[in-house]
């Protein structure tokens, strides 16, 4: 079998660079691309301690310190946490291509020896490197951005009703819940009605008038003593009954949008 160094340390230098790349993009580094070649020209010494005669863990040593000084080549050191950050997501985006590759590598390779593949004619990293790689890291980025935007929207609710009793739930700001009772000037919180049965016993509730796309109508809303997000106590809110559930994962209760500026306020 015949190994092409320098076509080896092409892929591998290629690989790096979409990586760091991908790091760089999702955490907003905004590092110069001068410092990710470097970066990436440094991972490509990794590609050699293949072929020393090491043992195991001291190549996995090796390899480590390697991604370590890639890391800080690429995106300087600033405090701990900036660089362990830098390198945790170097490790995961690593991960999640890898795992893509050696799938593929396994679906089209005809033997493997060890951690090497062989193929029938072109190797399909070709097509990965080219067209594939790039697609899934940007997918990763993408998806990345989604679920941070989402869970920063994300709290734990603790709701204390006029009983004192107390309802957990799991709450998310919705940017579309801007019901405001006219009267008490109350703003609603909405929680999926199957959850509030044990902890309303009042009989007098409140219908507050809603408006949304073209349909309208009256919400039961109850009142409540106060709701506590972050340790943080907010009073002039009323419980509003969703017969419908929430199509979000995990999420049972749409916390009004005023929140948002309240929880940044008191922050």
């Amino acid at each position: 079998m015949k190994i092409y160094l320098d076509l080896v340390g092409l892929i591998n230098f290629a690989y790096d660079f979409l990586i760091l790349m991908t790091v760089d993009i999702t955490l907003k580094r905004k590092t110069k691309l001068r410092r990710i070649f470097l970066g990436s020209l440094i991972g490509t010494i990794s590609i050699s301690l293949l072929f020393l005669p090491f043992p195991s863990f001291p190549l996995f040593i090796l390899k480590n310190l390697v991604s370590i000084i890639m890391v800080l080549l690429t995106f300087k050191f600033k405090d701990i946490k900036y660089t362990l950050s830098n390198i945790l997501y170097l490790y995961m985006i690593s991960i999640t291509l890898g795992g893509f590759l050696y799938f593929l590598n396994t679906s089209f390779s005809y033997k493997q020896d060890g951690i090497v593949f062989y193929f029938h004619g072109i190797s399909p990293n070709y097509i990965i490197l080219l067209i594939i790689a790039p697609i899934i890291l940007y997918l990763y980025i993408i998806e990345h951005k989604k679920m941070k935007s989402t869970y920063n929207l994300n709290y734990e609710v603790n709701i204390v009703f006029n009983s004192n009793k107390i309802l957990s739930c799991n709450g998310f700001i919705d940017s579309g819940n801007k019901l405001k009772d006219p009267l008490t000037k109350k703003y609603i919180i909405l929680v999926e009605d199957y959850l509030l049965k044990d902890y309303i016993h009042n009989k007098n509730p409140i219908y507050v008038p809603y408006k949304a796309l073209n349909k309208e109508g009256l919400i039961k809303c109850y009142k409540i003593k106060e709701i506590i997000i972050n340790k943080q106590v907010f009073t002039n809110y009323l419980v509003g009954l969703s017969e419908n559930k929430f199509n979000l994962e995990g999420v049972n209760c749409l916390l009004n949008y005023k929140l948002m500026e309240d929880l940044c306020f008191e922050k």
